[in-house]
């Protein structure tokens, strides 16, 4: 069987991410369609070697889509979503509309694939499927096994974010701060609220009641509609200057023990996961090392003696990865492994 496939943000990091994954991953695509804004008709992306031209979304007929991939912010996915999954196309939308939408399913697959199943199979769905935030995403994949081992309490998470998480105009800025400093010629920031270039930034979106950022909320309600609804979830989220690559120092409570050892074990053979973790050999992954990479690492696993049954992870991953493109066109995977969508193409025959 072979799919109508859309990507929605085919210019941007994200998008162009997806087009690359679709390719690497051998999608069964019968087509793909390259959409953009209004300003980006006619620019060229790259699907493999075949060059694909963005057409407007407004122009755009999804009568014969099987599929919509969707990285085009909260307010297109708000405006569109509905519009183009009314036409019996699955959407799946990176943007985070849709999230905290009851009767929206948020799917990591290592980690829920049964709830995306059981939505599938549902008459009255409404065709949209969000991706989590990319900080949440690399989270709950390393988690979920150690979860079903011992039963997490609390998680306690800070996070060092790069900028392409925040786009190519954020992205743009840090190379621009950069060669400025160098050049003895510091810019002022336009992007963020504070020099990112040499420096780190503990403010990832919005601030909202109570002192935490949108970012930090995200994080926290996310992880418990993917994993755990009883798990308590604190965090703080921090830019840092590096251009694609998210980390995260994780503190675990269990509800009962869990050795380092044990944890390491459960790890090795997750879905997912990859464990780099041998402390004599300064083997430890960063962001630089898993740029490109679909595996989300695990390195410095180790006891927290602080606290009744706690542990210690440091977790990354390439955020334009698995964090959204790679987890995106794994859903789509997921429903067509599972053979939960039939094509248009062969419905009508």
């Amino acid at each position: 069987m072979e799919y109508v496939i859309a990507v929605i943000g085919a210019t941007g990091n994200v998008g162009r991410e997806m087009l690359n994954i679709l390719h690497e991953r051998d999608f069964p695509a019968k087509k793909v369609i390259a959409i953009g804004s209004s300003r980006s008709v006619g620019t060229e992306v790259f699907y493999g070697d075949m060059v694909l031209k963005c057409q407007s979304l407004e122009n755009t007929d999804f009568k014969e889509v099987d599929f919509v991939l969707m990285s085009a912010g909260s307010e297109i996915s708000k405006l569109w979503a509905r519009k183009i999954a009314e036409q019996g196309v699955i959407v799946i939308d990176n943007a985070s509309y849709f999230r905290m939408h009851q009767d929206v399913p948020l799917i990591v697959p290592e980690v829920n694939a049964h709830v995306l199943e059981e939505y599938m199979k549902k008459d009255n769905r409404l065709n949209i499927v969000a991706n989590p935030n990319c900080s949440t995403a690399q989270l709950v994949v390393a988690l979920k096994p150690l979860h079903d081992e011992a039963k997490i309490n609390r998680i306690v998470v800070a996070t060092y974010q790069s900028v392409s998480g925040a786009g190519k105009v954020a992205t743009d800025e840090l190379f621009e701060q950069t060669r400025s400093v160098y050049m003895n010629n510091t810019k002022k920031s336009k992007f963020f609220t504070k020099q990112i270039a040499f420096n780190v930034i503990p403010h990832i979106d919005s601030f909202i009641e109570g002192g935490d950022t949108k970012e930090e909320w995200k994080i926290e309600v996310e992880t418990k509609k993917i994993l755990d609804k009883n798990i308590k979830v604190t965090s703080t989220a921090v830019r840092v200057p590096v251009f694609v690559g998210h980390a995260e120092a994780v503190n675990i409570s269990f509800d009962h023990p869990i050795s380092a050892k044990k944890a390491s074990d459960i790890l090795r053979s997750a879905p997912g996961c990859m464990l780099v973790d041998k402390v004599e050999d300064n083997q430890y992954i960063t962001p630089i090392e898993c740029v490109g990479e679909y595996a989300t690492y695990i390195s410095r696993v180790r006891e927290d003696k602080t606290v009744e049954h706690g542990l210690n992870l440091w977790i990354v991953s390439d955020n334009l990865r698995k964090g959204a493109s790679l987890n995106t066109v794994q859903i789509a995977e997921t429903i067509v492994n599972r053979r939960l969508l039939i094509p248009k193409n062969m419905s009508e025959m």
